[in-house]
């Protein structure tokens, strides 16, 4: 069976790893680098596109040293990155803008102007991604305005998985998964969205050919050839989103499963074929391929808030918090939190909101305070349930993958109380790369099926039915806070 080489770019760090025929991880191969984004006071998220680039070369450098120490031999090479970024690209195939981070928020401006000239609702339903400064049409509208000179010498504009393939091969190679995820294509068409480009001072000719997408590349540039003889004839596959990757590696890609995931942020997706969808208000879509959709919302409020609390509340050492945690009663703190520390994406998409804890008396304690923030996202990951289950249908379960969840089981039982239903924890440790190494097992016909190689499943948390009206009341709460702080004039 093949060996199929990976290459993850997180949203904070790189990672190469080697996956066998069977999509298990082999151990003893693997690379993983930080790296840290750039941040501005007005909200700019951005990280320079040729310091990722080495980044994820010298990941490949590691990995491939490894993998010929073992023995090993890759068949191919399957890419997954972070979605909604983007750079400009000058005629000499030069970085001309930084590439924009997806939790980039200077375009919100943009996004507002954009949503006065269109149908916003219309443009939602085929595009699967709202008018709001994670998305493309924004980011770009933004660079126009905002950094002009960068944006006339973007000859060409792409994600940074493009970017690679640039450096890599001398050509800009993009996956149908990546540009669905970009605002800018049409989701049942799957192709780009005429009405959208239109009122965007760039032409489709500046982004990756619709024919030539998901076309796996080979014949390394020389330099790359002499660096990595053993990958230069391989076909390599244009980056996957790694949201689509995470529920391949993880199981989930039928309706009967909902993929729970919070590392950093969070999101709740299922993956299913069809010819045509409907896209609900509140929810993105996008696609794994151009037979597979991925249907979802995401929240920039997950493992990002639980860091926060601990920092901010000088809270105890992880054994004691989860102890604590478990022994507190739901809502027993008597608090409505509205967990938006940075923002909203679903279901409302304001970028704006901000966080707000109500109800706290000279009594409240830190520890109380952290059990309300983390049933409130919770609860915020149940609007998203809600809507996914009036599309699909309920799952059977949903799977839990991401650290900053799976380190905490008071917060596992958390969820599954809050949504109603089982949720597995899954074992898979590195679910996004092994989605990727799955995706191009199937590509190259070692497999024919994704769903071939099930993915490892551990313990299950299931909902105390006794809870359910406590979360039912603290979810009506947290929704009437939030009709007051966004939606009723003071």
């Amino acid at each position: 069976m093949p060996d199929i080489l990976t290459l993850d770019v997180g949203t904070s760090s790189v990672r190469a790893l080697l996956f066998d025929g069977r999509a298990c991880e082999i151990d003893g191969v693997g690379a993983q680098l930080p790296y840290q984004v750039t941040t501005t006071h007005d909200g700019g998220v951005e990280v320079d596109a040729e310091h990722l680039a080495g980044l994820a070369f010298a990941a490949l450098d590691e990995a491939c040293r490894q993998s010929r120490s073992a023995g090993r031999r890759p068949a191919a090479v399957a890419i997954c990155t972070f979605w909604h970024n983007v750079l400009g690209v000058e005629g000499e195939g030069k970085p001309a803008t930084p590439v924009l981070h997806l939790f980039d928020t200077r375009a919100a401006a943009a996004a507002r102007a954009l949503a006065a000239r269109i149908d916003a609702r219309a443009q939602h339903a085929r595009t699967g991604c709202v008018l709001h400064p994670s998305y493309l049409p924004a980011k770009l509208l933004w660079l126009a305005e905002c950094r002009p000179e960068a944006f006339r010498a973007g000859r060409q504009w792409m994600s940074l998985g493009e970017y690679l393939s640039l450096r890599l091969f001398g050509k800009a190679a993009a996956s149908v998964s990546m540009v669905s995820g970009s605002g800018l294509w049409n989701q049942n068409a799957n192709d780009y969205d005429p009405e959208i480009l239109s009122l965007l001072p760039i032409g489709s000719d500046q982004l990756s050919p619709r024919g030539e997408m998901d076309r796996p590349l080979a014949g390394l540039l020389p330099e790359f050839r002499r660096r990595w003889p053993e990958l230069a004839e391989i076909p390599w596959f244009p980056a996957w989103g790694d949201g689509a990757c995470n529920n391949v590696g993880s199981g989930c890609i039928t309706p009967g499963r909902f993929s729970l995931m919070v590392g950093t942020s969070g999101a709740m997706r299922a993956v299913f074929e069809r010819e045509h969808i409907e896209i609900p208000d509140g929810l993105w879509c996008y696609r794994v391929d151009r037979r597979r959709f991925v249907l979802g919302g995401a929240l920039s409020n997950g493992g990002n808030v639980y860091a926060w609390m601990r920092r901010t509340l000088a809270l105890p050492g992880d054994p004691e918090v989860e102890r604590v945690l478990a022994g507190m009663a739901p809502g027993s703190h008597a608090l409505t939190v509205v967990p938006l520390f940075a923002g909203e994406r679903s279901t409302g998409w304001r970028p704006e909101a901000r966080a707000a804890i109500a109800g706290m008396s000279i009594d409240t304690t830190p520890l109380e305070i952290l059990r309300a923030a983390l049933e409130a996202v919770a609860l915020r990951f149940r609007n998203i349930y809600e809507l996914m289950a009036e599309r699909l249908g309920a799952p059977e379960q949903i799977v839990a993958s991401g650290g900053a969840l799976l380190s905490s089981r008071a917060w596992t039982q958390m969820m599954a109380d809050a949504l109603g239903r089982p949720v597995v924890a899954c074992l898979e440790r590195e679910a996004s790369s092994r989605g990727a190494a799955l995706l191009a097992l199937e590509r190259i016909g070692a497999i024919a099926h994704i769903r071939d190689l099930p993915a490892r499943m551990g313990e299950a948390f299931e909902p105390v039915r006794e809870h359910s009206g406590i979360y039912q009341e603290m979810l009506e709460k947290q929704r009437r806070l939030y009709r007051k702080l966004f939606e009723e004039s003071w």
